[in-house]
């Protein structure tokens, strides 16, 4: 949540966006201008990535004042009702597993993956949760709503802790909604929760015996909720050390990820081609035999850049999956 007691005006939050072209002296004039309730440049040009809540070294959290000057304005047409009706009214369903188990949320995500996603024996026996109750709110944001979020939050939480169970979230989103957002709204979350990466890493500790070591180079498409929780990454890193995988640097990783643009798509398309473009091809030049994905909906949507640019892509648990002898590393794409 924006506070601006925190902010000291140094301007890093835009001056370090990937997609404005702003100077300190632009950045902090659009910065005041957003806290004197006026309509700056940045509510257009912001793609609603996140980036500058990473960036504030202050802790002010610039997004979210942009985001509520997005509301404010209208940018996004779409309303807070159909949001609702979007989200809320995918069907509910809780699929049993073992007693000792943690529930897996796969929140509204399950029609972004393939099926075999969440096979094998990193999920035998874990019960599944899925549906527009277990929806974690963050993606409104990349609708310019950031009052609905905080309207439905206790909600969210309500919802999963009725579940009476410990819980790993799937969808980044669930998580930097449960870790980090929440805390904003003053509610404290009932339950034990964990993110996939942390489990995936904490099983495959436990059965190294069973992997075998990939031998390959990889990028990593971040989701822009991980902006929220960047800490967590210490688990991908040593799920790649596990496993045996290389993480080569590259221009586009970490604190200056790109987006990918699933947000823009219908309102800035030639934008959106080309920051993909660039986002595979850098992964492509630092040697990367395969581009990794969390965010069902990045996986999505990197399926055109990556197949165009001949770049294999795979989600996360197939990458373990492929490193337990369950699955082939997929052919490489021509």
């Amino acid at each position: 949540m924006w506070d601006a007691s925190k902010c000291d005006l140094c301007g890093d939050c835009l001056v370090k966006c990937l997609y404005a072209n702003y100077d300190k002296d632009k950045a902090v004039a659009e910065i005041k201008a957003l806290m004197e309730g006026k309509e700056a440049e940045i509510i257009s040009q912001c793609i609603t990535c996140c980036a500058c809540r990473q960036y504030c070294p202050t802790g002010a959290d610039p997004f979210s004042l942009i985001i509520s000057m997005q509301e404010k304005a209208g940018i996004f047409p779409i309303s807070e009702d159909d949001l609702v009706a979007a989200s809320f009214g995918v069907p509910n369903e809780l699929i049993p597993g073992d007693a000792d188990k943690p529930v897996l949320s796969l929140c509204i995500m399950e029609r972004y993956i393939a099926q075999d996603t969440i096979a094998g024996q990193l999920f035998e026996g874990m019960p599944v949760v899925k549906g527009g109750d277990y929806f974690c709110l963050i993606g409104w944001e990349h609708y310019g709503k950031e009052s609905p979020i905080e309207k439905y939050a206790r909600r969210f939480i309500d919802n999963v802790a009725s579940l009476g169970k410990d819980i790993v979230f799937l969808h980044d989103d669930c998580y930097a909604m449960a870790h980090a957002k929440i805390k904003d709204y003053g509610i404290t979350v009932p339950f034990k929760y964990r993110h996939i990466f942390e489990y995936l890493h904490n099983y495959l500790r436990d059965h190294q015996s069973n992997i075998t070591r990939l031998g390959k180079k990889v990028a990593y498409q971040q989701p822009c909720a991980s902006r929220y929780t960047p800490e967590k990454n210490v688990f991908l890193d040593e799920i790649f050390q596990l496993i045996g995988v290389e993480r080569p640097p590259r221009k586009y990783e970490r604190e200056t990820a790109l987006c990918c643009t699933a947000p823009i798509l219908r309102t800035k398309l030639e934008m959106a081609v080309t920051i993909q473009e660039k986002n595979v091809k850098d992964a492509i030049e630092c040697g990367a035999d395969a581009l990794i994905t969390l965010c069902p909906m990045c996986d999505r949507i990197m399926s055109r850049p990556t197949g165009q640019l001949g770049l294999t892509k795979i989600y996360i648990t197939d990458l373990c999956r492929i490193a337990l002898g369950e699955k082939p590393w997929p052919a490489k794409v021509s």
